[in-house]
């Protein structure tokens, strides 16, 4: 999962390809918390994040 951005301890991943691994979406990663965010909508799909982050 190639890394797009870093910021403030935020690790933004990607994947953007249906065939390679479903809807395409985007992972924000902040210290142990991972949370996994539509590309279409923006909505978290699952996962959780501080509200600092």
């Amino acid at each position: 999962m190639p890394v797009i951005a870093r910021f403030y301890g935020i690790i933004i991943k990607m994947y953007f390809s249906q065939s390679e691994h479903g809807v395409p979406h985007f992972h924000a990663i902040y210290g142990e918390f991972n949370a996994v965010f539509g590309i279409d909508s923006l909505e978290m799909i699952e996962g959780d994040l501080p509200g600092r982050a």
